[in-house]
């Protein structure tokens, strides 16, 4: 009995152990996804987190030149991890960056500590060889500014860029958008998408 208590306590110290080692190596790793020409983040940047979105992207009827046409006036998105929690929520909003003059800008508020990213759309992308036939493009997106929860949070803060991939739907509609009736009607277009969080690399 008391071999079979020692080998058993063996195994569990090497399970643990082996956990223990396992554990740096694989938290917080996330894989840069494959991206069309333009779409890559600069170097000295890695991935830290991912969020699948479902939501919608809201359009309003506008005059348009000579014409009318649908304008993005914000997305609506909740973004989940690979659990189906609830770690973000994704929306248009000032900057509270003074520099950036209040500009609205795609915004991006955690869940927990209520930190926030806001970005600017840097390239954007419909290759056919990346982007779904009826999906709205693929982003990059750079930081505009960041903002810290009200307690302190930090984690959406050291955001450097935001890349939009493997979308879904979300396209303005082609109808109901052709006269000044149509002015102000809104559509409310259900998407899917990941977006793909960067941060400064660390050195170790």
């Amino acid at each position: 009995m008391k071999h079979g208590f020692y080998s058993a306590a063996t195994k569990l110290l090497a399970v643990g152990a082996l956990a223990a080692w396992l554990q740096p190596a694989f938290a917080d790793t996330v894989t840069p996804p494959s991206v069309p020409d333009g779409l890559g983040v600069e170097e000295g940047n890695r991935p830290f987190l991912v969020g699948h979105a479902f939501g919608t992207q809201n359009y309003i009827c506008l005059p348009s030149g000579a014409g009318f046409a649908y304008s993005l006036f914000t997305p609506e998105a909740t973004l989940l991890d690979d659990r189906g929690e609830q770690i973000i929520t994704h929306f248009f909003s000032p900057n509270v960056d003074p520099s950036d003059n209040g500009n609205i800008r795609a915004t991006w508020e955690d869940s927990r500590d209520s930190s926030r990213f806001y970005g600017s759309v840097v390239k954007a992308s419909t290759d056919a060889r990346f982007v779904a036939s009826g999906a709205v493009a693929w982003l990059l997106l750079s930081r505009a500014g960041t903002e810290p929860g009200p307690t302190g949070g930090d984690r959406l803060t050291k955001t450097t860029f935001v890349q939009r991939v493997n979308t879904a739907g979300g396209v303005a509609p082609s109808t109901g958008c052709a006269s000044s009736a149509d002015v102000g009607r809104k559509a409310f277009v259900p998407y899917t998408a990941d977006y793909v969080f960067y941060r400064a690399a660390r050195g170790d």
